[in-house]
């Protein structure tokens, strides 16, 4: 996972497959979710991102992500 912020663009890119996207549908006014022809999420892009988040909260972001374990 990959998360760029564009201040001249005001944007973030937040990738979440390094895989090339074949559709792209706007969910709500300036967020943009790229998608694969199976339907499996690549990317999500946020347009204007400091009307949407607190530009405070863009200098620091934490994520976790739990271990998920496959039962054999």
């Amino acid at each position: 996972m990959k998360i760029k912020y564009d201040s001249k663009a005001d944007a973030i890119y937040i990738l979440l497959q390094d895989r090339k996207y074949d559709i792209s549908k706007e969910i709500e006014e300036g967020i943009i979710v790229d998608y694969t022809r199976e339907g499996k999420i690549i990317g999500i892009d946020i347009l204007k991102v400091s009307q949407k988040i607190d530009p405070k909260d863009l200098e620091e972001i934490t994520v976790l992500i739990p271990i998920i374990k496959e039962e054999v």
